[in-house]
């Protein structure tokens, strides 16, 4: 039987342009494709027209070919400097898994690691891991900012073989399975599956002799020496990135980045929040009452006196403006805040226990506002209840 145009196949006009030509084939695999069309035994052989027609027409060269001399461009019927510049064999014969697999790779090439390259081979290099450094410091040294000596356990281009991999530093060989592109193809029935070649990893090129010093890995472990320098003013949390001070790259490929992370450890005097510092200082139930100073330090290692006011309650809070933390992005300092927590004496002797009882009955209720108005409340409330 005579072969139909393959325009006529994809059902299009002659001069369609090569998106026209994708976009029909398309539509058409997904129409006839036998898994789709069980009950339909013509199925197989009009799905391998379409393959057929697509094969020819998606080549610029083949197209060329078909638009001038038809199907006698392909058939043998021709001289072989008229025969679509040397194809030979008919298109179908052999080539319906290669066309299948394209529109597979049109269809689906951006969840499969993209269409196929120009035939170049697969870099053989790849980028080394980011490492992570915990970084516990002081809170004087977050106020002040440091350079610190850290010692890294990471890989490191191999010296023996100049992180090539091979011996001597040789550059290695082209994959002989994959020839250089790191997959492989396997036909399963309409379908054509990729996978890593399993010879390179998926590297495109093989090392013959490997490195003795590395095993052919292009890297070797080492601890490293870095100096990372703390600004003032970081927090548990803050992150520092050292850019190409991770891990070395797989035969030669770029190193990984090395990201400090820091952790303030927790401060016997002060409290942080922010860029403000919090410092609770116990007072005396005679100096709350009656007022007077309290010296009080700073981070910064100096002192501050701080005068507290007659009649302060615990929790009263004073502000020392700037003695805080120095903020990490941008000017400014945050402020120091004095809690004050009245301290209650112990262990009185029975002389000082006479006093406090002879000042407590020598005290109104104006003394104890506190006190007096929550009693009062209580009163109030068990009155309720009775009622």
């Amino acid at each position: 039987m005579a072969k139909r145009d393959y325009y006529q196949v994809l059902g299009l006009s002659k001069g369609a342009s090569a998106e026209e030509i994708k976009k029909a084939y398309r539509a058409k695999a997904k129409e006839l494709h036998p898994d789709r069309n069980s009950d339909n035994p013509d199925a197989e052989a009009q799905f391998k027209e379409v393959n057929e027609a697509y094969d020819v027409l998606k080549d610029a060269d083949k197209k060329a070919a078909y638009d001038r001399f038809g199907h006698a461009a392909f058939d043998g019927g021709m001289s072989g400097g008229a025969r679509a510049g040397g194809f030979g064999g008919a298109p179908g014969q052999g080539d319906f898994a290669s066309a299948f697999s394209d529109v597979f790779e049109d269809l689906f090439g951006d969840f499969m690691g993209g269409p196929r390259g120009g035939g170049g081979a697969r870099s053989r290099a790849s980028r080394g891991s980011d490492l992570r450094y915990n970084l516990r410091i002081s809170l004087e040294d977050a106020f002040r900012g440091m350079t610190k000596q850290i010692n890294v356990p990471t890989s490191v281009a191999c010296g023996s073989c100049n992180g090539t991999g091979s011996e001597g530093g040789a550059e290695p060989a082209t994959c002989p399975t994959c020839s250089g592109m790191g997959k492989v193809r396997a036909q399963q029935g309409f379908f054509t599956v990729e996978r890593t070649c399993p010879t390179c990893s998926g590297m495109g090129q093989i090392v013959k002799t490997p490195c003795g010093t590395c095993g052919g890995a292009g890297r070797t472990r080492k601890d490293r020496a870095l100096s990372v320098n703390v600004p003032p003013g970081v927090e548990t949390g803050t992150r520092i990135r050292l850019s190409g001070e991770g891990e070395a790259g797989l035969r030669g490929g770029p190193p990984g980045d090395l990201y400090i992370f820091i952790e303030v450890a927790d401060h016997s005097l002060f409290q942080r929040d922010g860029d403000d510092l919090f410092c609770r200082v116990p007072v005396s139930m005679v100096t709350a009452a009656l007022g007077g100073e309290i010296e009080v330090p700073t981070i910064d290692g100096g002192r501050s006196r701080v005068k507290v006011p007659e009649g302060s309650q615990s929790g009263r809070q004073m502000r020392l403006k700037s003695k805080g933390m120095p903020a990490l992005r941008g000017p400014g300092v945050g402020d120091m805040y004095i809690e004050l927590q009245v301290e209650t004496p112990v262990k009185l002797t029975a002389e000082q226990k006479r006093i406090l009882r002879e000042f407590e009955e020598s005290c109104a209720k104006s003394n104890n506002p506190h006190a007096s108005g929550f009693f009062d409340k209580v009163k109030s409330f068990w009155d309720d209840i009775a009622k």
